[in-house]
């Protein structure tokens, strides 16, 4: 078992929002990764005292205990039941029915000896390495699939997309947006290694088109998560020479998960 965990904020004065572990429990039976990209509120507030940071580094820490200690629970109920304890911990102080109040993407992945299970909620990403060296892509994609239109503005995003019917869904108070999410579970013996990435360090692939998903986990392999996340940095400054970023931030939380089964 050999693990690598890289988490970079995108901007050194400001926290990181991104929340990444790997759970080994006792007796090496099996294992867990959570990998969570909070989603950066608004200046003009969010219904919450508490920051992105805090809120990711809670449900984070839920959710890295529950998929060791829960395991017969599928993750579905592990992102269920997390979400509900996150949110009893500031449900007397915040609001946390407005559209912003703290939310993540989630990547989720346990194996066993005999299977390994997989949950993505919105547009992070885990890809998985067979044996014989082929790379399957993990992804919601409901964002990417929304009309560019619709997001113009973070309003419009709030009221009509965000966590609503015909948008995209991510984990914020209401527990029942874990049935939302991309799941399923694959034998054990099809999965050699498994890579998880926040949109910050997916942007190799999406924004940057250095190559495929084969190719990132092959990058990641050779080069190291550290590795990746190093080339989209100078991707990035490259890019902002060339005004190529105008559309968002010049650097993202970047995180990277490692895990080779």
């Amino acid at each position: 078992m050999r693990t690598e965990v890289v988490s970079e904020p995108g901007d050194p004065l400001r926290p990181n929002e991104d929340f990444a572990s790997v759970a080994l429990p006792a007796g090496g039976q099996g294992g867990a990764l959570v990998l969570l990209d909070g989603v950066t509120p608004p200046p003009t507030g969010y219904g919450c005292r508490h920051s992105v940071a805090w809120f990711t580094s809670r449900l984070g820490g839920t959710l890295t205990e529950l998929s060791v200690s829960e395991r017969d629970s599928p993750l579905p109920d592990v992102l269920s039941q997390a979400i509900s304890r996150t949110a009893r911990t500031h449900g007397q102080t915040c609001d946390l029915s407005h559209p912003r109040t703290p939310q993540a993407t989630v990547v989720l992945a346990r194996w066993s000896t005999e299977t390994v299970e997989y949950l993505v909620l919105s547009d992070s990403a885990l890809l998985f390495e067979r044996p014989d060296g082929t790379v399957t892509a993990v992804l919601d994609d409901r964002l990417s699939r929304l009309p560019r239109a619709s997001l113009a503005t973070a309003a419009i995003a709030d009221s009509t997309v965000r966590n609503k019917e015909g948008g995209f869904w991510t984990a914020a108070a209401d527990p029942g947006v874990a049935a939302r999410a991309v799941t399923g579970v694959v034998p054990r013996e099809e999965v050699r290694s498994l890579v998880a990435l926040t949109d910050g360090a997916s942007r190799w692939v999406e924004r940057f088109r250095e190559g495929g998903w084969a190719d990132c986990f092959t990058f990641v392999r050779k080069a190291g998560a550290w590795g990746l996340v190093r080339r989209v940095r100078q991707l990035e400054v490259a890019a902002s020479e060339r005004e190529f970023l105008g559309r968002g931030k010049t650097h993202d939380d970047a995180s990277v998960v490692f895990a080779e089964l």
